[in-house]
């Protein structure tokens, strides 16, 4: 049986399969499709023509638009029958023709998104990303596998980010870039192949970092990029200048921690 709210409202041209969890004040609109294991928290709309599938959780406040398609199957070669997750989080916009992917068995088995994230029209979101909170995904914003993206990162209309890849809290990519490297946070990468063109000073100024911090995190980024070593042979030699300035050890942790790509920088990840 459904489990359905008595205050949810759903559209009679909709369906809403057995075994679907929809919360109060749940609004489904015309031609939706919710599958048997999908949850719809409270105050959830999916306006029209929306199709969720899967074992997907969508969290209290989200709003999907026409023709998304949340909680398909993984578009992996490696996909099995068995069941994988679709987790988002609360205050969700999801427009027009978004994509987003369960995980796959093989790497945890869920795709987990954030609160409070904007996703424009015909963005995609692949098996197993993980996605934190208050992110921007412009327009024809595609996500392969395995991606990670830090929160308040903006991703530019029709950028592509490689499987695998991490972006940094606060990064921006550039409109149309191929994020192929790592990006650190509070990074600006742009083109294709992407190249790391500096620091997101607007950025860090909106979020209420002071300048003389930005300007000590403009100083270790130059230290490490411009440095006489390899990225991360000159990051680990500058850490003990930065211990009192919790940006550029941000900066520095993520360039320590193991990842499956190399890093973004001026000339591609070539020196990493």
């Amino acid at each position: 049986m459904n489990m359905i709210a008595s205050t949810a409202k759903i559209h009679p041209l909709s369906v809403v399969e057995d075994g679907a969890v929809i919360g109060d004040n749940v609004v489904v609109g015309p031609f939706c499709h919710v599958g048997p294991k999908v949850t719809l928290a409270d105050n959830v709309e999916l306006i029209s023509h929306v199709v969720v599938l899967g074992r997907t959780t969508v969290g209290k406040g989200s709003k999907i638009f026409p023709s998304a398609v949340i909680g398909g199957d993984s578009q992996s070669v490696h996909h099995s029958a068995v069941d994988t997750t679709l987790l988002i989080g609360e205050n969700c916009t999801i427009r027009e023709g978004v994509t987003m992917n369960t995980g796959t068995v093989e790497h945890g088995g869920a795709t987990i998104v954030g609160d409070n994230n904007l996703f424009l029209a015909y963005a995609h979101v692949a098996h197993d990303c993980r996605l934190g909170n208050n992110i921007i995904l412009s327009n024809n914003v595609m996500l392969a596998g395995h991606v990670t993206v830090g929160d308040r990162a903006i991703l530019g209309g029709g950028s592509a980010v490689h499987q695998f890849t991490r972006i940094g809290r606060h990064a921006f990519v550039g409109g149309l870039s191929a994020v192929s490297y790592d990006l650190i946070p509070y990074g600006m990468l742009n083109g294709n192949p992407g190249l790391l063109g500096g620091l997101n000073v607007v950025g860090m100024s909106r979020s209420g970092i002071e300048k003389p911090v930005i300007h000590a995190v403009r100083r270790a980024y130059k230290q490490i990029f411009e440095g006489p070593e390899s990225i991360r042979a000159n990051a680990a030699a500058i850490r003990g200048d930065y211990l009192d300035c919790p940006p550029a050890l941000e900066i520095l942790d993520f360039i320590a921690a193991e990842s499956d790509r190399a890093l973004s920088s001026p000339t591609r990840g070539s020196k990493g």
